[in-house]
């Protein structure tokens, strides 16, 4: 099982995050397209990645919204594993 992430270490992990926020132990990103297939187009990307990764983030699709929900389950909390998904999925935006 992975571990958390160590409470010391979390606000430098934030800061590289700045487009997600923290919610009852999990990252959150809102992301909003002006069409409905773009942002289609980029959970397809997340996808990928997250087959790649073995961790999968929940997704949720609201027209041109997505919302992209990470933790680790069996861990109970955030992980490295989170982070660095976060991160790849991040560079689909770039």
């Amino acid at each position: 099982m992975a571990d958390l992430i160590d409470p010391e270490e979390f606000e430098s992990l934030m800061k590289k995050l700045p487009e997600w926020d923290v919610e009852d132990k999990e990252l959150v990103r809102v992301v909003e397209f002006d069409e409905f297939m773009e942002g289609i187009d980029f959970v397809d990307g997340v996808a990928e990645i997250a087959e790649e990764n073995a961790h999968h983030p929940d997704i949720d699709i609201r027209w041109c919204t997505i919302t992209l929900r990470l933790t680790t389950h069996d861990a109970g909390g955030l992980t490295d594993a989170d982070f660095d998904l976060a991160k790849k999925i991040d560079t689909l935006l770039d």
